[in-house]
């Protein structure tokens, strides 16, 4: 369990670590270069580096927390990636359905994976289902978001690369918009992200955007139209039984 700087979350839990790039938005991949660091300085958990691993230890920790928490699951990982077995993705379920306090974000870019195993996964009220979308060659991962049993479905739209001139909203509660940070980053446009946010209101849809980004995020800001969006689909929470 970590703090976490971004800003749509409150904390990070990883049960897995380890990934493998898939698309263009995968090209300067921040858990990578994470996990080198992490690796240098002799953390057990990615002496790997960036090779697929579960952590079944981990799984304790959901447990623990005093307090509710709304937890990005896997900020270094993607659950269903190829090599994370089902029967670890369904652990990692369970231990989500047995917390109802605490509200999960699980983001990933195998959303054809994710199609395939939906209906073998409990999908309580507190497990929110993301896919990135960071250009118009994959639109396709809404369509698998879209037709699985997740009570909240969200887009992380990040790095945007390009225009999305006309998303399928249709059952999507929420998008996280924001631009590429990092030594090279690729240029985001007001347009895309203007254009997005319209689609996004007129549809209904909570609308976060999260940063412009660039090599100097933090200066670039995050204000849109002169405001700051920080919209977020409602959270309904119970308490552990």
């Amino acid at each position: 369990m970590a703090q976490s700087s971004i800003e749509w979350t409150e904390m990070t839990w990883n049960p897995t670590t380890g990934c493998s790039k898939v698309s263009q938005g995968c090209k300067f991949c921040y858990a990578e270069v994470m996990s080198k660091r992490l690796q240098a300085m002799g953390v057990e958990k990615y002496k790997d580096n960036f090779e697929v691993r579960t952590h079944p230890d981990s799984l304790k920790m959901p447990y623990s927390w005093k307090s509710s928490k709304v937890v990005f699951v896997n900020s270094m990982s993607d659950l269903f990636h190829k090599e994370v077995p089902l029967s670890f993705i369904k652990q990692v379920f369970k231990v989500m359905n047995e917390n109802p306090q605490h509200v999960f974000q699980v983001l990933t870019k195998r959303a054809e994976r994710l199609y395939e195993l939906h209906q073998d996964l409990n999908w309580t009220h507190n497990i929110w289902m993301g896919v990135s979308v960071e250009d118009e060659t994959v639109l396709d991962r809404i369509d698998f978001l879209r037709n699985t049993n997740a009570r909240v479905k969200f887009l992380s739209i990040e790095p945007l690369l390009g225009p999305l001139n006309s998303i399928n909203l249709e059952k999507i509660d929420w998008a996280i918009v924001g631009g590429e940070s990092g030594f090279r980053p690729r240029p985001l446009k007001p347009d895309w992200v203007i254009d997005i946010q319209e689609q996004c209101e007129k549809a209904k849809v909570a609308f976060f955007f999260k940063q412009w980004g660039g090599k100097n995020k933090k200066a670039n800001g995050r204000i849109l139209n002169g405001k700051t969006y920080d919209e977020m689909p409602e959270i309904e929470l119970q308490m552990s039984v």
